[in-house]
């Protein structure tokens, strides 16, 4: 352009600065004022994130970023990781870069070096970083053509990053990032100076190994992980969210409460024991019931089914890979990785009348996929694994209501079972994808219409739609602020099209049904991990395996321990008995240990009395109750929430 055009810049508030030429997002954040040219990092221009020194050239739309904004947090990590990279080629120099980006909560950078890293490298490493941090070196962009790029880190020996650049289109311009002499690749932005960065804010927390490009077929890399905050406030607070998420580990309380195991032999599938499948049959009970409130038919559908099917419905090409395929007859079967093609199926068989809509079909449905080994995570990543899973045949004026219909059980189970924090999120059409883009426009409309006629607030979750239509995604925030989406209802104007579903309408015509995928839990298995760590295995009393344990303080109250046993379970109190000879403060400490609710403590005044000592988990105080009023006080709360009275 040329230098005399003025260049109009428009702020949030909708004031407008005009400037005789090119300028740069710091010298806009002088103008207007001394904090915020202290507190900018990045400047928004037209959308898109920028350097603060990166020159405007036109008329643009802008807003600053601020050290105290929600997006500082990820370019602060983006720089972390820069300045872990420039630490270790200048601790180990012939170690090799590769990548290096921002992910949740922190940062990674991959490194390709013979020796391994050990935790000791880690220290300094991190004291390295703080040194260079208080350098303050300045952060320039600079760019480069893409041959010349590669030339250039080739000839710095950094044979990876030229391999990143050699897979970059011809004729496009490569973006370099220099802080001292240290000179990566990268998109940006980044801050203005590695000052900018608190030496108090980040910290590296641990190694692993990673292939190459994610391939398992390229060479392992070390990669080396660390977390970045705002504030030291925010660094420590997220900390002790570590230590207490460690704490309430369900793999580790899993092990000690005797609830589940895994073993080699069926990797990512869960052994269910005795006190953990009792918690899965709760659930279960419970989900039943309220599905039958709601309407639902509960079906069950096969396991293994010819791998034809998942071809039509379109699922082998998306899922192929994680499919468990089996031979026989001649034949290619699959074990199902979803129930959706197989209720279908049900719907297909017989006349469907338009008064038989909404049909609503609900399976407890056992499904297996192939996971990488490397993702398995306890029971929040597995292999084998059942489904809440319901589709919901109808027709496109009756989304709406099937929409706030599921909407209000969702709501009521999440409450029931103590989660009242709830988001949601639209998650509108993927680049890979089945149907016209006719047919996703009119999903889309009328998913949008129904949760907006749900009185349902939603945030945008761009591109994450199933593959054969758009979805709500429901997170929940348990205890310690960790976000984990569980529930799914999903808008299907392709699949039954794909598998020939139909029914009869008023005018005696065929007419394709929409399916409504939806899902509330998401997975049994997933769902108590998050349980078990939501209550840090102190279940409430409707889902705890044993919940209630009647011991005597000495031999002498055995006769009435017993007696005290079988009326607990005469009142269906899922109860333990414990005539141990160890003294009664072990036993006591043992069964809280194990996370039971409550222990009823028999003395020798308690039988002659026929009352009882109420100790509950939690709880130092201790209550002598009558024992019918505190079996009556038991009963009910060991109810599940739509069992109850009140």
């Amino acid at each position: 352009m040329n230098k005399s055009e003025n260049v109009a810049l428009t702020l949030p508030d909708g004031s407008i600065r005009t400037y005789p030429g090119p300028v740069t997002g710091s010298t806009l954040a002088s103008d207007i004022g001394p904090g915020l040219a202290k507190a900018a990092i990045a400047i928004v221009v037209k959308g898109e994130q920028w350097d603060l020194s990166r020159e405007i050239t036109q008329d643009s739309s802008v807003s600053i970023i601020t050290n105290r904004d929600e997006a500082a947090l990820e370019i602060f990590r983006h720089d972390a990781a820069h300045i872990l990279a420039e630490a270790v080629k200048e601790l180990y120099p012939d170690t090799q870069v590769t990548i290096g980006p921002s992910i949740e909560n922190g940062f990674y950078y991959d490194f390709a070096r013979k020796d391994p890293f050990t935790t000791e490298d880690l220290v300094v490493i991190e004291k390295r970083m703080v040194e260079i941090i208080e350098r303050d070196e300045v952060i320039t962009r600079t760019e480069m053509d893409r041959d010349e790029a590669i030339q250039f880190f080739r000839d710095m020996g950094e044979e990876y990053k030229a391999e990143l650049i050699s897979a970059i289109p011809e004729g496009q311009t490569i973006t370099l990032y220099r802080q001292g002499d240290f000179i990566d690749l990268c998109r940006g932005p980044h801050l203005p100076s590695t000052g900018k960065l608190g030496k108090d804010c980040f910290k590296l927390m641990k190694v692993a190994g990673a292939y190459w490009r994610g391939d398992s077929n390229n060479e392992m890399l070390q990669r080396i992980y660390g977390t970045a905050w705002r504030t030291k406030k925010e660094l420590k607070a997220y900390l002790t969210r570590l230590e207490e998420a460690e704490k309430r580990d369900h793999r580790k309380l899993g092990k000690e409460m005797g609830l589940f195991h895994f073993q080699e032999e069926a990797a990512g599938m869960p052994f269910w024991h005795p006190n953990g499948w009792t918690i899965y049959q709760q659930i279960e009970d419970y989900i039943r019931r309220k599905q039958k409130q709601y309407g639902y038919q509960e079906i069950k559908t096969p396991q293994v089914v010819d791998y034809k099917l998942w071809e039509k419905s379109g699922h082998a090409d998306k899922f192929h890979e994680h499919m468990y395929t089996i031979e026989a007859d001649n034949r290619t079967f699959a074990l199902k990785p979803m129930n959706c093609p197989c209720h279908v199926q049900v719907f297909n068989q017989g006349i469907v009348s338009y008064r038989d809509l909404p049909l609503r079909l609900a399976e407890f449905g056992s499904c297996h996929r192939y996971e990488p080994s490397g993702a398995l995570h306890g029971l929040m990543r597995v292999r084998s694994f059942t489904q809440d899973d319901a589709h919901i045949f109808c027709t496109e004026d009756q989304i709406t209501e099937e929409c706030i219909s599921f909407c209000k059980m969702l709501l009521e189970v999440y409450k029931d079972f103590g989660f009242d924090n709830v988001r949601v999120k639209f998650s509108d059409r993927p680049d890979v994808r089945a149907g016209s883009d006719e047919i996703w426009d009119k999903a889309e409309s009328a998913l949008k219409a129904a949760v907006d006629s749900a009185g349902i607030e939603y945030t945008l979750n761009p591109g994450e739609g199933a593959f054969y239509g758009p979805k709500l995604e429901f997170v929940l925030t348990d205890a310690i602020g960790r976000d984990w989406q569980c529930g799914t209802f999903q808008a299907d104007f392709i699949l039954p099209e794909r598998l020939d579903a139909h029914y009869i309408g008023a005018d005696n015509d065929k007419h394709r049904p929409v399916m409504l995928h939806r899902a509330i839990l998401g997975s049994f298995e997933r769902f108590i991990g998050i349980l078990i760590e939501e209550h840090a295995g102190r279940f409430p009393l409707w889902l705890a395996p044993t919940q209630v344990v009647v011991t005597g303080i000495t031999s002498d109250q055995d006769d009435h321990v017993r007696t005290v046993y079988e009326q607990l379970k005469a009142h269906g109190l899922r109860a333990q008995i414990d005539l141990r000879s160890e003294k009664i403060n072990y036993k006591i400490r043992e069964h809280s240990h194990a996370k039971t609710p409550a222990i009823f403590v028999i003395g020798g005044r308690e039988a002659e009395e026929n009352t009882v000592t109420v100790r509950r988990l939690g709880s130092k105080q201790q209550k002598t109750l009558d024992l019918s009023a505190a079996i009556e006080a038991l009963k009910e709360e060991s109810l599940a929430p739509d069992l109850r009275k009140n």
